[in-house]
């Protein structure tokens, strides 16, 4: 990045820590497909932590978790809306279904009953589900948002039955070495960072524990480091490699609940968190363990992505500092649009559908994508407009906004040239209410015509 850049993202990096207390903390910036920028303050083991430091990277670790489950998805292995009893049977939990493990919205308890699990020795799966009697439940399957922790230590157990080997086996397998994540892992390796909790009236650390989590290790286990991280950031943005693949992510990223009604900025998909912020819909996760705290967000309409990692239980903010580091690299070095190139050839029977369509009067224009895709928007700007993607039946189906999910398909005349187009029954045809075209409830007769309609007898 320009000097410029690494001056101001470097400065922010340095008045968080030192106006947090931060025993070290580091960042990094990414975009496309590599890291722009990292930077570090502080210390461990007397030096400055380096891109390859491990810190633990707490509910981080359920963004892992939930590709898992999406990869079962994909597979047919499950279905979101699967009740858990279907997989994982004789739980108190059983109504609750997939979905709403993933996106907090079950009502499950936040906490695991008994210890505090985030500094105590976490226990084995019998355990934990013997611990999840009927009160375990705070609110109505579905009612509204509830962050749980014990969600993701289920959804870990749903894992492993499935695949038949642990969440961790699973993930490793799955995940972590297809893309490379060779420093994330369930435990520390050297070089790592010790986790510390700072006096509020004094600059003495005291040093947290970082035990097993057991059955809630799916829950915030995991340590990483920067380097990984940067990796991991790219996949939430849309670089998945062949874990999975980029309309799964970005099915991921949409939020299931909103914390604040109409003017949302914040919100929770599936495993993963969703903001809003200056103008952009961003992605992500935070993370928080005793000892340490943890961000990634991403801006998946830019790949621009930003991650940070500290070494302290609280105070430290860390979401607040990647969000910020992002409005500065948009600031000092905004991301060029992707370049404009032809295809190499198009189908003509997909040629003779583009330009302009009309729902009712309202006119649209239909432009062919690379790959058979197609995108209709309204040509005023405003109002209803999808990109849909082909399907080997000959139809295409919506991925955006209202027509999202919904059948696209073409309606011919008996010479086969195109009559109009069936979008989730709404029919759109050449000219404005086109009386050849099959419109539901027929075109009057009269035609368009000036001044009031001619009187008719009834």
């Amino acid at each position: 990045m320009l000097p410029t850049t690494s001056s101001a993202l470097l400065r922010r990096v340095a008045v968080e820590q030192a106006d947090s207390r931060a025993p070290s903390l580091i960042a990094a910036v990414v975009r496309g497909g590599e890291t722009l920028w990292t930077g570090a303050r502080g210390r461990v083991d007397g030096a400055r932590p380096s891109a390859d430091t491990q810190y633990r990277i707490g509910s981080i670790t359920k963004t892992f978790v939930a590709v898992l489950v999406l990869r079962l998805r994909d597979e047919g292995r499950l279905d979101l809306n699967d009740p858990l009893d279907k997989h994982v049977p004789g739980t108190s939990l059983g109504h609750l279904t997939v979905a709403q493990l993933l996106a907090h919205t079950g009502g499950l308890t936040s906490e695991s009953p008994g210890a505090w699990w985030e500094r105590a020795e976490g226990a084995d799966w019998q355990a934990l589900a013997g611990s999840l009697t009927d009160g375990a439940l705070r609110h109505r399957a579905g009612a509204r948002f509830h962050y749980s922790n014990v969600g993701y230590g289920v959804l870990g157990e749903l894992v492993a039955r499935l695949r038949g080997v642990t969440w961790l086996e699973a993930l490793s397998a799955e995940v972590l070495e297809p893309l490379g994540l060779t420093r994330t892992t369930p435990h520390p390796r050297a070089p790592h960072a010790l986790g510390w909790a700072v006096h509020p009236y004094a600059d003495v650390l005291l040093n947290e524990p970082t035990p097993d989590s057991g059955a809630m290790a799916p829950a915030g286990q995991l340590w990483s480091t920067a380097n990984d991280l940067a990796r991991w950031t790219r996949f939430l943005a849309g670089d998945t490699g062949e874990v999975l693949h980029p309309d799964t992510v970005a099915e991921m990223r949409e939020p299931a609940h909103v914390d604040d009604g109409d003017a949302w900025t914040a919100g929770y998909g599936l495993g993963l968190q969703a903001f809003r912020d200056s103008g952009r819909r961003l992605t992500g996760h935070g993370g928080s363990m005793p000892g340490f705290l943890a961000s990634v967000v991403a801006d998946p309409r830019t790949t621009t992505g930003a991650l940070v990692l500290t070494n302290s239980t609280t105070g430290v903010g860390v979401m607040t500092v990647a969000l910020d580091l992002l409005k500065l690299v948009d600031e000092y070095e905004p991301a060029l649009p992707a370049e404009w190139l032809p295809m190499e050839r198009a189908d003509p029977t997909l040629m003779a559908l583009t330009g302009p369509w009309y729902w009712g009067p309202t006119p649209y224009a239909l432009h062919l994508m690379p790959n058979g895709w197609l995108n209709l928007r309204p040509v005023n700007g405003s109002g209803r407009a999808s990109r849909f993607r082909p399907e080997p039946d000959g139809t295409w189906t919506g991925l955006d906004g209202y027509y999202s999910g919904e059948t696209l398909r073409v309606i011919h005349r008996p010479d086969g040239t195109p009559a109009a187009l069936d979008l989730a029954t709404f029919i759109f045809t050449r000219t404005p209410y086109d009386p050849t075209a099959p419109v539901p409830g027929g075109v009057d007769d009269q035609g368009w015509h000036g001044g009031s309609p001619p009187l008719r007898n009834f």
